[in-house]
């Protein structure tokens, strides 16, 4: 029997709510219903980490690794699945999907492209560039750049990078390294994970959400002393 790792979002007391009716979910239990359609029945949950986020937002969610098999049935908007059997593993937290998308991210991206300091990918595709590269990716793309580089994706994409990382709404910005920049739309992950200056040790990092509020949409950010501080994208 086919077994798909996914991930999955819930309610803080982990129930979900399929067609308004709540479903209550324990970690660690299994689950087994007749029959999949994605919107319609069975049991859902998101092949890819970041979309999660579409489903359930991260100030009123919990998320979980899962294990979905039976009958399988498919999105054709994004990765959501549904499956007619399916086992509830370990909860995340966002530096555990972060790691978990970054992972899907670099496992489906590729290096054959023309130039390795440019490389662009349209809609869903995958770019990567090389140290001091640029990579961008289209809607739900994904994109990732080596040290000093820059890596932009668009809405629910995902950018990874040890420069400027930047991705548009609901999407995922992550960079590594001395005195680096996150931005992001209205929803986005912003990750940052500041070094030591003579390693490649991380001296502390932090996650937020673009709320709009306290953290505001399409606007650069450094760590000062563990906080999230607007900056230019090079000052």
């Amino acid at each position: 029997m086919k077994v798909i790792k996914s991930y999955k979002g819930f309610n803080k007391d982990m129930t979900c709510n399929p067609n308004g009716v709540p479903f209550q979910y324990e970690e660690g239990k299994e689950y087994e219903t007749n029959g999949a359609e994605t919107c319609v029945r069975g049991f859902h949950a998101c092949g890819r980490p970041l979309d999660v986020f579409k489903y359930y937002s991260p100030g009123t969610s919990i998320y979980h690794e899962v294990e979905q098999s039976g009958e399988i049935d498919r999105d054709s908007d994004d990765s959501k699945l549904a499956s007619s059997h399916i086992k509830i593993g370990a909860r995340l937290d966002i530096a555990g999907l972060v790691k978990a998308q970054i992972e899907y991210t670099k496992a489906r991206t590729t290096t054959e492209f023309t130039d390795p300091e440019k490389a662009t990918a349209g809609y869903c595709g995958a770019a990567t560039a090389g140290d001091c590269g640029a990579a961008t990716a289209g809607d739900r793309g994904a994109a990732t750049a080596g040290d000093r580089g820059a890596a932009t994706a668009g809405n629910r994409g995902a950018a990874t990078s040890r420069g400027r990382s930047a991705s548009g709404k609901n999407g995922l910005s992550v960079a590594r390294g001395n005195d680096v920049r996150v931005k992001g739309g209205i929803g986005a992950i912003l990750v940052i994970a500041e070094e030591y200056k003579d390693s490649y040790e991380i001296k502390e990092w932090k996650s937020v959400v673009v709320d709009g509020e306290q953290i505001k949409a399409n606007t650069w950010y450094r760590l000062e002393n563990g906080e999230f501080t607007e900056c230019e994208e090079d000052d």
